[in-house]
């Protein structure tokens, strides 16, 4: 048998030119074809795999609509009636808006409340992240049987509410209480606490403790959870930052300013938001303390507690929507004003480096 070759200029022609287009054809059109077939089956096999991961979430996604996306619009439509659960929604208006608008302005019920909120939101909220910061700076000490005083700082915010208020109404008994006996050894006025109306940051009562003084000394009782959070934001801090600094002649007080506390700031953020947001939803040891009355004379009436008596105790279903409607606004614009200024004071690792 007798083999024909091809010329060379043939073969050199055939394989960079005939060859690759061939190749680059063949593929294309190999592809087209797949394409064709396979698409269907893919796309039957997309949407049954979307049905079976839908069917897996479908317990969660009916409590987002009954537990969540229903009593969200029920309170905006609620917020316009007059509804006190036995009968149904009268449509009203704009009424209990004005009616709210008025208490504000005259500072009594829902601008009692809102008072109230405020003052202990603006002490409970900054006391509570300088004294986890102060505690998780301790604590962070490497020193002989450090797990222990963790443990002993962290047990309070485990300890449950109800047992928590009763230890607090104990000792800050007027009469009784550990507290005062241990502020006349010191020759200090005792203090009415959860019986007196004062307030210690107004000018007319200066250093007389009050109910919501007592109130922000209970929850600066349970920064434990921040305390835990700080721990593990300090270990986070390179320490080659501190040693580099301590080098140069900076002292203690002066690494903390200018390294620790920048790198923390992402964190005091994170529970400056959720300290403000605990604050205004206190509600257990607001009743048990005030047994349900927001008392003496209305000092404990947080919003929390204002809204359960109104829609629980008053049958104003259709007044407190709206009241709850104003805290929602509230706290949504005191979230974004915060979000606003944090890129003033939050500093991030990565904008550090």
């Amino acid at each position: 048998m007798v083999k024909i070759g091809l010329p060379a200029s043939a073969k050199s022609y055939y394989n960079e030119t005939l060859f690759p287009f061939a190749c680059t054809e063949g593929l294309k059109i190999g592809r087209h074809k797949r394409q064709k077939i396979d698409k269907p089956m893919l796309d039957s096999r997309k949407r049954n795999q979307t049905l079976v991961g839908l069917a897996f979430i479908s317990p969660w996604l009916i409590g987002l609509a009954v537990l969540f996306l229903y009593p969200f619009a029920a309170s905006w439509y609620w917020s316009f009636c007059r509804y006190d659960l036995l009968s149904s929604p009268e449509f009203i208006g704009l009424d209990h808006y004005q009616r709210l608008a008025g208490e504000i302005i005259r500072g009594e019920d829902f601008g009692q409340a809102l008072w109230n909120t405020a003052y202990f939101a603006s002490l409970s909220v900054p006391l509570s992240i300088v004294l986890a910061i102060g505690l998780a700076l301790m604590l962070s000490w490497e020193i002989r049987g450090q797990a222990i005083f963790r443990a002993i700082f962290f047990i309070p915010s485990v300890v449950p509410l109800v047992a928590a208020a009763i230890l607090w109404m104990w000792l800050l008994d007027p009469l009784d209480g550990p507290m005062n006996q241990l502020l006349a050894i010191v020759g200090l006025p005792t203090q009415m606490w959860f019986q007196g109306t004062q307030e210690a940051a107004s000018t007319g009562s200066f250093l007389q403790f009050g109910s919501k003084d007592a109130l922000v000394l209970m929850s600066l009782w349970g920064v434990g959870n921040f305390v835990i959070i700080y721990l593990a934001a300090l270990g986070d801090v390179p320490k080659s930052l501190h040693e580099a600094s301590a080098l140069d002649g900076a002292g203690p007080l002066h690494r903390f300013r200018h390294i620790t506390l920048p790198m923390l700031t992402p964190i005091i953020f994170f529970n400056l938001i959720l300290g403000l947001i605990q604050s205004v939803q206190a509600f257990t040891r607001v009743y048990l303390v005030s047994e349900g009355t927001g008392a003496p004379v209305d000092s404990t009436l947080l919003l929390s507690l204002h809204l359960f008596l109104a829609a629980f105790q008053d049958l104003e279903m259709g007044y407190a929507s709206a009241m709850s409607w104003i805290l929602f606004v509230i706290l949504a614009l005191a979230t974004y004003l915060l979000f606003r200024s944090s890129r003033h004071w939050v500093h991030y690792q990565e904008q550090l480096r």
